[in-house]
């Protein structure tokens, strides 16, 4: 297991072999979790990566499973050790969305559609501490900072000289025209989307009020790839108490055919961007 990949990615792979000798095996999640004195849901949450996995799950699983050659039984231990090490966020403490993060720290792509805030990675400052203390009104002062600590070490893909994130966003016209704490703020957001836009591993659509209904109505969804063909893409839909995690490839071919049909119907690149100025204007940017 290379050295370079997080944990959250290594916890996930190795939830995608251990499904795939209980497959191999023949068995349920439900007879294996019988076997095991365990949840039906700690079986899940082990194979989809969302729990950490002990060596000793790793030992039992392959118990259950009559797994015999020592060298696939070492190699899945060593990785459930690898999968236990601390990503960068585990400095902040305990995150609802780490999961989230973990995934797209090692992500190589994003495709993002998003109808009410700015996408988190291209917030400034001070509209991400006016965007949280909104959204989270009971929040302390000192969860807004850390929030926006983490929101602004997140952004650090976009900026990684050797490895950036290739992100496209689809953003409805209404996030451009709703005031997120003042005018100046949204003049200076709008201000720094034009400028990232110019970036050659982003692209920013617009989707104007003009196109009436369309797909992306059903709410905001974000699309992960990677790199390495062993790991699937996800799509992410976040919500208030829990998040949503698709993987099955039905699902994410689903939101990748709506992503399509987004991107057709929004203003292209160039319009985007001009059209970005006009709205900043109205805000004296």
């Amino acid at each position: 297991m290379a050295s370079n990949v997080n944990p959250t990615v290594r916890r996930r792979r190795l939830g995608q072999e251990l499904r795939r000798l209980r497959e191999l095996k023949g068995m349920t999640a439900e007879e294996v979790a019988d076997r095991l004195l365990v949840s039906q849901s700690k079986i899940s949450r082990l194979e989809n990566g969302r729990r950490s996995i002990s060596q000793r799950d790793v030992r039992d699983l392959c118990g259950v499973y009559e797994v015999e050659d020592h060298r696939v039984v070492d190699s899945l231990m060593q990785m459930a050790k690898d999968s236990r090490q601390q990503g960068w966020w585990h400095a902040f403490g305990d995150i609802p969305y780490s999961v989230y993060i973990g995934l797209e720290t090692d992500a190589a792509s994003l495709r993002v559609y998003e109808s009410l805030i700015v996408p988190g990675l291209l917030q400034t400052r001070d509209y991400a501490h006016a965007v949280i203390e909104g959204m989270w009104p009971e929040a302390t002062q000192s969860e807004i900072d850390k929030r926006i600590q983490i929101r602004l070490k997140r952004q650090d893909r976009l900026t990684d000289p050797d490895n950036p994130l290739r992100f496209w966003a689809v953003i409805d016209e209404a996030l451009l025209r709703r005031v997120v704490g003042n005018d100046r703020i949204m003049a200076d957001q709008l201000k720094h989307l034009a400028e990232l836009s110019m970036q050659p591993h982003v692209t920013l659509q617009v989707l104007p009020y003009s196109v009436g209904a369309h797909p992306g109505m059903y709410g905001k969804f974000v699309i992960l790839e990677f790199q390495d063909a062993m790991d699937a893409s996800v799509v992410y839909l976040e919500g208030v108490t829990s998040d949503l995690y698709l993987e099955k490839p039905n699902d994410v071919q689903s939101y990748t055919v709506m992503y399509e049909h987004l991107r057709a119907k929004a203003l292209s690149a160039e319009q985007s961007m001009e059209f970005i100025h006009q709205v900043a204007e109205t805000y004296g940017g």
